[in-house]
């Protein structure tokens, strides 16, 4: 009989995680038909230019479409796959080491940053346009 306690769990894997990522994967479709770079100048009047440094706002909106395609139902939850996944990590161009954004620290961006404005949903609705077209 053949014993499972065998398997090597500290094996070292030689690839790039765009290399591991499918090329049809969900995250990849999103990647090429969505521009994020225009979140950029919408979200600058709401950012300090000194302080600690923020959590790329890019991501923050690639995180919520995680949350939604993937039909996680958490922000917490999607932090916590983000962390294990290969390729939500390739999705927000976060390393291997990368620290993936706290999910309370996400939270508190849409709430403190976008709850009083209308750039969130701004933003939502050229991205869900440019993910239609």
């Amino acid at each position: 009989m053949t014993c499972l306690n065998n398997r090597k769990n500290d094996s070292f894997i030689l690839s790039t995680i765009d290399e591991l990522v499918p090329s049809d994967h969900k995250v990849r479709e999103l990647e090429e038909a969505i521009d994020w770079n225009f979140i950029y100048p919408l979200v600058r009047p709401l950012y300090s230019s000194f302080g600690r440094p923020s959590i790329d706002p890019v991501v923050l909106f690639k995180m919520l479409f995680i949350n939604f395609t993937f039909g996680i139902h958490s922000m917490r939850r999607t932090c916590e796959e983000t962390k294990v996944n290969l390729a939500y990590r390739w999705f927000l161009g976060l390393s291997i080491d990368d620290e993936v954004p706290n999910y309370s620290t996400w939270s508190q961006n849409y709430i403190r940053r976008y709850g009083d404005s209308e750039i969130f949903d701004e933003i939502f609705n050229r991205i869900i346009e440019e993910a239609i077209a």
